[in-house]
């Protein structure tokens, strides 16, 4: 029996400890593995927040628009409503259902206009003008409330496309926009000057077609042939929108 106070007759080898990580030794950072693993990393980081930033991060107004953007960049999304026979608010949805949109519980499109405050981007269609609805007392051009009804009816609450070019006088970006209607994917400008809903933009500068003027007036001479909408009338009595605007305000008082 051994006694608490009595000393170890043999001799108990010492512990021997693991040795612990040298961190200033730069061997171990040099395992080609390592490196690898690092390498990998890093990339698939820059990567993802590439991807994010570039494609799946949410825009929630025009003025949000990166500069770089723009002519080369193309928004996803649904309709929310027409304000006007040529504009209307776009909620911008990146990556569409691929990304969730539409049936994850936190990736869904807002209802109400309290929910949709600040959250839209102001579309106005490129290359096109609409007759001109009532507004601050002006009457309304002939054939404006048909152009809202169409255009109306054919987004609003669907899923578009807008390929943007440039931000306006009024923060709306100017774009033009493509609808899938019966796996065809559909020109809405071009839809509207087929229809005599629309005229091509006429402007002294800023005029934006986006390479498709030549398609958009040969589609308002064929409607013209074919006495389409607001070309039915007689000649005589067609007003052109930016005639009727700068007509408007010139008819304004202290003008």
């Amino acid at each position: 029996m051994r006694w608490p106070w009595s000393k170890d007759q043999h001799n108990t080898p010492p512990v021997q400890r693991e040795r612990t990580v040298d961190f200033t030794d730069w061997s171990h950072y040099k395992d080609p593995r390592n490196v690898i693993a690092v390498i990998v990393l890093t990339t698939t980081t820059l990567f993802s927040a590439r991807l994010y930033r570039v494609y799946l991060r949410r825009i929630d107004q025009a003025g949000s628009i990166q500069a770089n953007f723009w002519r080369r960049r193309s928004l996803f999304g649904r309709v929310t409503s027409v304000g006007d026979a040529d504009n209307f608010r776009l909620f911008h949805t990146p990556g569409g259902r691929i990304a969730g949109w539409g049936w994850l519980p936190w990736r869904r499109v807002p209802e109400t206009s309290k929910e949709l405050r600040d959250k839209t981007i102001h579309i106005r269609l490129a290359g096109v003008d609409a007759p001109e609805l009532s507004h601050f007392g002006r009457p309304a051009q002939p054939f404006s409330q048909e152009a809202m009804d169409f255009l109306t009816s054919y987004i609003l609450h669907r899923r578009v496309r807008a390929y943007i070019y440039k931000r306006d006088q009024y923060e709306r970006a100017v774009a033009t926009v493509y609808i899938r209607r019966w796996l065809l994917r559909k020109d809405v400008g071009f839809e509207m000057l087929k229809r005599g809903l629309a005229t091509v933009y006429e402007a002294k500068s800023g005029a934006e077609f986006g390479k498709l003027e030549d398609k958009y007036r040969k589609a308002e001479k064929w409607a013209k042939i074919k006495r389409k909408g607001m070309w039915a009338g007689k000649q005589k009595d067609y007003e052109s929108p930016r005639d009727y605007k700068t007509r408007m305000t010139a008819s304004e008082p202290g003008r």
